[in-house]
């Protein structure tokens, strides 16, 4: 832990805990960076979790383009706790706007009312938010080539961890994100879950077990500068593992969630 904690890193920490811990095995020189990324995808979460209606979260979805677009074309920073680190990281050229709009457009699919349709448009939405994340991440931290293409899959397990785990605190503010087609082969509807969402205990194990299989595989090998973008696979290994077995997992990390971490960033692998 660095001995003094900006104010956004202190915001990484308190908003996403897990890609905080893998932060700080970044180099230095790049770990404010690394927090105004994680803040800006703190935000685009948000978008649907806070707007009361789908359009409302498009509208803040287009917000954060804007905001992308305008540090791009070098106008004035918008007045936010993060835009504004945001607008001074693009114009220092360390983070890519192509790569954040990205981000940005990969959101929409929290905002469909109907859901997400079919595994293979989940798996495209893991890859395409979680995974460009680590993209974004790798690519700030000097990845490049295929070391790039793994890291997406890193993200995107790391992502599908993520949503199987939430899918309980997701139903609380009357969403799923489950792939209804799987669902359907369930016998089960979002409704249904988002109701008692128990019931999508055999969904969730199967996604798991699969994507658990794809993760064990995976081997990133970024350079040792970049481990820190790969790190998030080794909470999805695990959390994926569990979900599989059909175990809980916590709400806050455990030590040997928090070890496992660490070592693998010292030894600087995935």
């Amino acid at each position: 832990m660095p001995d003094t904690l900006s104010p956004l890193g202190a915001f990484a920490r308190a908003h996403d805990p897990d890609r905080f811990l893998c932060a700080l095995f970044a180099p230095a020189e790049r770990r404010e960076a690394i927090f105004t990324l994680i803040a800006y995808n703190h935000e685009l979460a948000r978008a649907r979790e806070a707007a009361r209606t789908p359009m409302i979260a498009l509208i803040r979805l287009q917000w954060w383009r804007d905001a992308v677009e305008e540090a791009a074309a070098g106008k004035p920073p918008r007045r936010h706790e993060v835009a504004g680190p945001l607008h001074a990281a693009i114009t220092a050229g360390l983070l890519d706007p192509d790569s954040l709009q990205a981000m940005a457009d990969a959101r929409e699919a929290e905002a469909e009312e109907e859901g997400i349709p079919t595994e293979a448009a989940f798996a495209a939405y893991c890859r395409a938010s979680a995974g460009g994340f680590a993209v974004t991440a790798g690519r700030l931290l000097g990845a490049a080539g295929p070391v790039l293409a793994a890291l997406q899959e890193a993200g995107a397990a790391y992502g599908l961890a993520g949503i199987l785990r939430s899918t309980a605190a997701l139903a609380g503010q009357g969403r799923c994100l489950l792939p209804a087609d799987s669902l359907a082969a369930a016998g089960l509807t979002a409704e249904e879950v988002i109701a008692d969402p128990t019931t999508a205990a055999p969904v969730i194990a199967t996604l798991a077990g699969r994507g658990l299989r794809q993760a064990e595989a995976l081997r990133p090998h970024p350079p040792r500068g970049a481990v820190a973008a790969a790190l998030p696979l080794v909470l999805a290994r695990r959390d994926l593992r569990r979900l599989a077995r059909g175990r809980a997992i916590p709400p806050t990390r455990g030590l040997g969630d928090r070890l496992a971490v660490t070592l693998a960033g010292l030894l600087g692998r995935a």
